[in-house]
């Protein structure tokens, strides 16, 4: 992507507002009943002068909670991805609506989803989890809608699809860390940046080496230390591909090349990230651990959202610390490093492999260590995608299915050989 001077405005800019907007902002939220859904819903009950919901989407495993939060919002339709939830989402709804009083229209089916992203509103916000974020992502662009981003797996597997449709300042990142790095660059000019930092909790293993990772549990694995999250994505924070999925997604929404994006663990989890300026200076954006923050940046930006957010307590004292990465115990930073200078369809096998294995480790079928061992080996078995290759959605899906298939068959053949 070059140089900063002389780039193309970036997928995230905080010094363009795309289609902004007076008064209330209509929202669609992807994702509803999953974490950042549930907190974004917190924040638009807290704020109804601000936001209005006009339709939510989810998976279909939690119909009653997807009810409820469509009869406090009195949204226009809800959807599930799952066909055969509908009869118990038309019985939840009936409950929690009084006597002939309308029901939201209802949409069903893997496409529900794409569909309300392409729906009239102001924002829609993905908090759907997993690559299946992609066809939504794309519908809310191509639709023209701001999109407050936290399916990242949709920009990591789509990179190149994803910038051809976006216009610049379209997409606000809902990560903690790019939220960090985009209210940060908010206070220079793009060819005054030098680097990004990444900042890494270091996850429940941090300090641990090689070795010491062997034979943790499924249950020590889980036990994040600073956040509380969904099953995936905290074994991710484990291993810290999640930190590497993160480092790409920076490249792709700020268009800053790899080796100006670092990482660093800082345990407290207060700084979310950092960007250091071409004069030495390096601006922190801080907050006690809490996704209100970038969720209303997401939402809201430019403007700011009154107590989104916890806001520290400077009577207490308390203490920073950061550390380097430690590439040896967690390769996955650099993996990721590597197939997102690969490009293709190799960011697409790296987290749909890793997908697999964190399925299989949860599952009691692959040790910590061999969730980036299978990874790797998939990768490798990839190779280098041809160059001047385009992407397309199907190329996407066909490396996903491939590389799930391959990391499967391999993590068989390793549950097999340590019970030989």
């Amino acid at each position: 992507m070059g140089g900063m001077s002389d780039s193309p405005a970036p997928l995230a800019d905080p010094h363009l507002v795309f289609d902004a907007a007076d008064g209330r902002r209509d929202l669609v939220i992807l994702g509803s009943t999953g974490s950042i859904g549930t907190q974004a819903i917190d924040l638009v009950l807290r704020n109804p002068d601000r936001f209005r919901v006009t339709a939510l989407s989810a998976a279909g495993g939690r119909v009653a909670l997807l009810a409820e939060q469509a009869r406090r919002l009195r949204v226009d339709t809800v959807a599930v991805a799952a066909e055969d939830a509908v009869p118990a989402l038309r019985t939840a709804l009936r409950e929690q609506y009084g006597p002939g009083e309308p029901l939201p229209e209802i949409l069903a089916g893997p496409d529900a989803a794409t569909t309300l992203a392409a729906s009239a509103c102001h924002t829609v916000l993905n908090g759907i989890t997993g690559s299946i974020g992609l066809a939504p992502t794309l519908a809310a662009l191509e639709a023209g809608r701001t999109l407050a981003l936290a399916n990242k797996e949709s920009l990591i597997v789509g990179g190149p699809l994803v910038k051809a449709l976006a216009a610049p300042g379209q997409i606000i990142p809902v990560d903690s860390e790019h939220a960090a790095l985009f209210q940060a660059l908010a206070a220079g000019t793009r060819a005054d940046v030098r680097k990004l930092v990444v900042t890494a909790s270091g996850g429940p293993f941090r300090g641990r080496t090689r070795d010491e990772l062997a034979d943790v549990t499924r249950e020590q694995a889980l036990a994040h230390p600073t956040w509380a999250m969904g099953p995936v994505i905290t074994i991710n924070s484990a291993t810290l591909v999640n930190k590497g999925l993160e480092v790409i997604e920076a490249h792709l929404l700020y268009d800053i090349p790899f080796d100006r994006i670092e990482v660093v663990v800082h345990p407290q989890s207060y700084v979310h990230s950092m960007v250091e300026f071409s004069d030495g200076s390096t601006l922190a954006q801080a907050t006690p651990p809490d996704m209100g923050g970038p969720i209303a940046i997401g939402l809201g930006w430019p403007q700011r959202v009154p107590d989104a957010a916890p806001a520290f307590d400077w009577t207490k004292a308390s203490s920073w610390e950061f550390f380097p990465l430690d590439t040896e115990a967690f390769p996955s930073v650099g993996l990721a490093r590597h197939v997102g200078g690969l490009g293709g369809t190799a960011p697409a096998v790296f987290n749909a492999a890793n997908e697999e294995c964190v399925d299989a480790f949860l599952a009691g079928q692959l040790p910590f260590n061999g969730i980036m061992d299978t990874v790797t080996a998939v990768v490798s078995e990839h190779g280098t995608p041809a160059p001047g290759t385009s992407l397309s959605v199907a190329d996407v899906l066909e490396a996903e299915t491939w590389a799930r298939a391959r990391a499967r068959e391999l993590s068989a053949k390793a549950t097999a050989e340590a019970r030989a």
